[in-house]
């Protein structure tokens, strides 16, 4: 059983700001969007929690992605490493999505994770939204839903359903864990 959270925020004086790093992160809008990137953050990202429903796309298919007005990517550097990413996508209704958020395994845990949403809801407030939603499922990051209700989201509905998942995470490419996901290498 997969349990789906979606979650919003509908003024920007509900943001609770994370305390950066004391060796923060510098967030930077990828201002080319390729397939290519887009496609290395997804499988960088979320290989560790099953993201699986964009695997069999296409370059057409995340060029699509890409195409949809005001759509942006933007990612954490830190030390001249990229860290982690997110993806924003308005809707004609007014709100803006977190459509992708996460971080790269090895910066978990070590207060990216909240500076990076914290900079993607600022975002979403500044492209105007009327409000700013964003979903995780019980098969993403263990503080994933905590982190987002930490900055200020509410809990607006809950999906249950079935669904067919490989036995193990299948991680960005073949044999790429060391260590079980989420452990510091």
């Amino acid at each position: 059983m997969v349990t789906t959270y979606h979650l919003e925020m509908n003024d920007p004086s509900q943001l609770n700001r994370a305390q950066p790093p004391a060796d923060p992160c510098k967030v930077v809008r990828a201002e080319i969007l390729t397939p290519e990137l887009s496609r290395f953050f997804y499988t960088a990202v979320g290989g560790n929690w099953y993201w699986i429903m964009r695997l069999p796309w296409n370059y057409v298919d995340w060029q699509a992605l890409l195409s949809q007005p005001g759509f942006e990517t933007w990612y954490g550097v830190y030390r001249g490493t990229p860290i982690g990413y997110f993806e924003l996508l308005p809707h004609t209704d007014g709100s803006v999505e977190i459509d992708s958020f996460g971080l790269l395994p090895h910066f978990i845990g070590r207060g990216f994770g909240g500076q990076l949403l914290t900079a993607a809801i600022e975002r979403a407030w500044a492209k105007g939204a009327n409000r700013v939603t964003v979903h995780t499922c019980s098969l993403d990051g263990p503080h994933a839903l905590r982190n987002y209700q930490a900055r200020g989201f509410r809990l607006v509905r809950e999906e249950h359903d079935e669904r067919t998942l490989p036995d193990t995470p299948l991680g960005p490419w073949p044999g790429a864990f060391p260590v079980a996901p989420g452990e510091e290498a």
